[in-house]
């Protein structure tokens, strides 16, 4: 199927032909028609399965048919709620170049920086707006946003929502959208507490469903190191002096573990910058674009800041940790091979992680190639008490980072 299938308006198909975009992905060849068709959506997809446009695309259509060609004060026609800044930002970005041919204006506000040139950009009316929901309920209390002509709401990312400890703030929205709207609900991840949500938000929604979270896109190679944790950071230098890896992502279970590993890279001349809760939203945004651009090499992230990292044809991941949650290895890995693109997903292993690796292996239902060819095996010996020490360590700072994010989380609200 190619997008001109899909009953796209000429302004819509001119921009993503700009983007080089042919052929809808499954969960964009499923969604747009029935958006289009104004019905609620339920939408479950891995990241990296190209949701952004599965709403974007068909919201800019209906929002120009009605809108387009009017004169005069934009009246905002569609709300669009996202966890993190950076997502935000990667969302009114494609909403800014699949809309390049029409009238639609469009914002994106967020916690973090001063609230000054966003409520400016408000004062000029926007058709879209994205926005996370701190920065949007504080903005709707000082009287700046007004939610009565909303059409359309979209809650995007909503099992990260919850994670992050949104769903009061949710809740409090739901109580300010007109009754009469049409909404979109998409998630990685269907438990028990996001289909509640759901339910809240939807009226009688078509489910939209591909690629469960429990496989990985086909178009990523995995491969596995088994090694000791003390040789943890050798073997990730061992790994980029093969110069085919030019633009590589690595995960980091910590804020700490993420600038420790940047340090180690830098002092063996390997640019790298890491990006986590704990760098400023400018600091953040100059690390992504340094590495979409090529000026940097290597790019550490947490999970939550990776949420927003959404880089065309990204084929190198490396888990540096490996996560406790085997669904996140999913999530992690989905940020190369995206929209049919090839990937290559590597995993460092210590001795403490193996379980992990069980965990994952069940989730997807496939073996992880063990790479052989490792300077830096793993062994079977316990850890020396010095390390033991150090990983009781690691652990206390791990704990204090999710309670300290915890309690940002619920100061944002």
């Amino acid at each position: 199927m190619k997008f001109e299938e899909l009953d796209l308006i000429d302004p819509v198909l001119n921009a993503l032909r700009d983007k080089q975009y042919t052929h809808p992905t499954p969960i964009q060849a499923k969604a747009i028609p029935i958006v289009l068709d104004r019905k609620d959506v339920l939408g479950c997809a891995q990241t990296g399965t190209g949701k952004t446009a599965a709403f974007a695309i068909p919201i800019i259509q209906l929002i120009h048919r009605i809108e387009g060609q009017k004169s005069g004060f934009p009246k905002m026609r569609a709300l669009i709620v996202t966890p993190t800044r950076e997502l935000a930002i990667q969302i009114d970005e494609n909403i800014r170049d699949y809309s390049k041919y029409t009238k639609i204006k469009h914002a994106v506000i967020f916690g973090g920086v001063k609230q000054h040139k966003q409520v400016e950009q408000l004062r000029r009316g926007v058709h879209i707006l994205v926005a996370t929901p701190g920065r949007l309920l504080d903005l709707i209390s000082q009287g700046y946003i007004s939610l009565n002509d909303i059409k359309m709401f979209v809650l995007d990312e909503a099992d990260r929502m919850l994670d992050m400890g949104f769903i009061n703030d949710i809740k409090k929205l739901l109580k300010l959208l007109p009754a009469q709207r049409q909404s979109l609900f998409f998630s990685a991840t269907m438990p028990d507490n996001i289909v509640q949500l759901s339910r809240q938000i939807l009226d009688h929604p078509i489910k939209v469903e591909v690629a469960a979270v429990s496989s990985a896109a086909e178009t990523i190679q995995q491969y596995l190191y088994y090694t000791n944790r003390t040789d943890k950071k050798s073997l990730l230098i061992h790994i980029l002096k093969n110069p085919i890896l030019d633009q590589v992502l690595v995960f980091s279970r910590t804020k700490h573990g993420a600038d420790r590993i940047v340090r180690n890279l830098k002092k063996k001349n390997i640019q790298a910058a890491a990006i986590h809760g704990d760098k400023a939203q400018n600091q953040r945004q100059k690390a992504l674009k340094s590495f979409k651009e090529g000026k940097i090499r290597v790019l550490v992230a947490t999970d939550i800041a990776a949420r927003g990292i959404d880089i065309d044809k990204l084929k190198y991941v490396i888990n540096y940790d490996i996560p406790n949650v085997a669904e996140t290895y999913v999530h992690r890995i989905g940020r190369s091979g995206r929209a049919g693109e090839e990937g290559i997903a590597i995993a460092i292993c210590e001795p403490e992680e193996n379980a992990h690796i069980r965990a994952i292996e069940k989730l997807i239902k496939q073996k992880i190639k063990v790479v052989n060819d490792n300077p830096f095996p793993q062994t079977e010996k316990p850890m020396t008490a010095a390390e033991k020490k150090e990983w009781n360590k690691e652990k206390q700072r791990r704990k204090q980072e999710f309670f300290a994010n915890r309690k940002k989380a619920r100061a944002r609200r």
